[in-house]
């Protein structure tokens, strides 16, 4: 087994207050979305990741994980771009049934799926509803900590999804 690379599991200050907000999954008809309070640690990120794809040789620390769904399925920065601070990085699911993919390119963009009613397994699992589920406390906290102007859920899952291309089939390359 690989050792576990170390980070700071504490979160960025716009990432502790998300945390704050009420996630409420109102039955399936709201956020399927659980938020830690801090990143998972290194080695559980190493546990976790060799478990998903059966590959003995990963270390899980491309990734912080800062939530998950109701199932496990967890939702994490993919630490992609050197030097770059976690909120601009990219977040992507992995769902506890095989689910993957990436669901905004940075937290801000990732605050407007929430806004519109979308939490990462929603967005993975189904993608962008025909009309997004106006929340009025995340659209709030996205104008505050994300772009000012309002996007759609299919705005930021096309956008990701057009950035990262790759990220799927590379993730399920490294499956055994």
């Amino acid at each position: 087994m690989v050792k576990p690379m170390t980070f700071d599991v504490a979160f960025p200050n716009a990432l502790a207050e998300l945390v704050e907000l009420e996630f409420d999954y109102a039955d399936g008809e709201g956020i399927d979305f659980e938020p830690y309070q801090e990143f998972q640690s290194a080695e559980d990120n190493a546990s976790w990741l060799q478990a998903w794809t059966g590959n003995k040789k990963l270390t899980g620390g491309e990734y912080r994980i800062f939530g998950q769904d109701g199932t496990g399925g967890y939702a994490a920065f993919w630490m992609v771009h050197p030097g770059k601070p976690v909120l601009e990085q990219p977040v992507v699911f992995f769902g506890s049934e095989g689910e993957l993919g990436v669901v905004a390119s940075h937290f801000g963009d990732f605050l407007w799926l929430l806004a519109a009613g979308l939490g990462p397994m929603e967005a993975v699992a189904y993608g962008a509803p025909e009309d997004d589920k106006a929340n009025d406390a995340f659209t709030a906290f996205a104008m505050k900590h994300g772009e000012a102007h309002k996007k759609t859920a299919k705005d930021v899952l096309e956008a990701a999804q057009r950035a990262f291309p790759a990220f799927e089939g590379d993730i399920r390359a490294l499956c055994r």
